[in-house]
């Protein structure tokens, strides 16, 4: 075991704003509880809380690394849609106690996954109104659930006459 130093810094801190993880466009984890891992020269790598994560998508592989400041890594492979990443995800069941912040959380290779960071927007966080969506379906009744929109365009021109168009059919029996 190697103690974090001025040789190989370590420094953990909070990410400042929500952080969601993306897998082929699908939210894997999202959460404002996220840890930022800075390891020497290495690039910044994000720890989300598991229940923050979709586990369902991840199952356990085999595979140990081990880290002489971090401790033993913990491997997960990533299902999703019919896609499979081997080792994707990762996490530290029992850190050094330089690191302990990080136990039981896991951690997404940047290059299967894509981030978002930052606050989440309006659209994001606002329930959709199912009525909006199936405002003039038919409820069974024959008619609309909902009064109907307004037209978005204007009424037809009366004046404007419609020239017939070439009807290559027109005139020989055809219907």
């Amino acid at each position: 075991m190697k103690i974090p130093d001025e040789s190989h810094p370590i420094t953990i801190t909070r990410a400042p704003n929500t952080v969601r993880v993306l897998f082929e466009g699908h939210e894997i984890a999202d959460s404002d509880d996220v840890l930022v891992l800075k390891e020497a020269s290495y690039p910044p790598v994000f720890y989300f809380p598991r229940g923050d994560v979709q586990m369902d998508f991840l199952r356990r592989t085999d595979k140990v690394t081990h880290c002489p400041y971090k401790g033993d890594a913990a491997y997960f492979t990533l299902y999703r849609d019919r896609q499979i990443i081997e080792n994707a995800v990762w996490s530290y069941e029992t850190p050094y106690d330089a690191v302990d912040q990080i136990a039981g959380r896991v951690a997404f290779y940047p290059e299967h996954v894509e981030f978002e960071l930052g606050d989440r927007t309006a659209g994001r966080t606002e329930a959709t109104d199912v009525d909006e969506v199936v405002r003039h379906t038919d409820s069974g009744a024959g008619t609309s659930q909902a009064e109907h929109w307004k037209p978005n365009v204007e009424m037809p021109d009366p004046n404007r006459v419609e020239h017939d168009l070439d009807q290559p059919y027109k005139g020989v029996g055809a219907i």
